[in-house]
């Protein structure tokens, strides 16, 4: 009898050891997309400063290099042929961009693009920069800017209306609950985070 009772105490106390093991593993793969490391920027992303400042003041947007390096930043972190994850304004598709310096001339030009469309609301062009430039009207619409709410509820609809739910990964602690899986629903909020670190640096 007591011979079973460890075996079973035994196995009780792995199969807890796994589940806390998993647990950790998970969440350490969800926050990884979004982590931001101690420096603010990436080595990498510290080296495209000077494309982003050149097309920065080629589209008139020099006063937001900061926003636009802490885009980089949470977008790949600097990494790949498209650090700005431009692709889809740029060809309709993902992945389509192989040049590094065309995914930072035309992240920044359909950044100045959004930020044009939004009337100068920073926060709504980069919502818009990560939903895509149907937010702005959507948010102009619902209340007039830029709101968390208002990002929650964009997510929440879009992700609703599309068929294919099996693409998103949802990596955001808490979207998947509130079904807000579509995009990024803290990324002005982190985005601007960023920038106010890099403005004490």
């Amino acid at each position: 009898m007591k011979r079973k009772t460890k075996i079973a105490t035994r196995n009780t106390l792995l199969i807890t050891a796994s589940i806390i093991g998993m647990l950790m593993i998970i969440s350490f793969f969800a926050q990884t997309d979004y982590k931001v490391d101690e420096n603010v920027l990436s080595d990498q992303v510290k080296e495209y400063r000077p494309l982003v400042e050149k097309y920065a003041e080629k589209y008139g947007v020099e006063e937001h290099v900061d926003i636009m390096l802490a885009m980089m930043m949470q977008e790949s972190g600097g990494r790949g042929n498209d650090p700005m994850q431009s692709s889809e304004s740029f060809c309709g598709e993902r992945k389509c961009i192989k040049d590094p310096e065309v995914s930072i001339k035309q992240g920044v030009y359909y950044f100045s693009e959004t930020l044009k469309a939004a009337n100068g609301d920073l926060e709504l062009a980069i919502q818009s920069y990560n939903f895509g430039r149907g937010f702005i009207e959507y948010a102009l619409d619902k209340k007039g800017k830029y709101t968390q709410e208002v990002a929650i509820n964009f997510s929440q609809k879009m992700y609703r209306n599309d068929e294919d739910k099996a693409k998103y990964r949802c990596p955001r602690e808490g979207a998947r609950e509130i079904k807000a899986c579509y995009g990024d629903i803290y990324y002005v909020k982190d985005i601007l985070a960023m920038r106010e670190k890099l403005n004490k640096e």
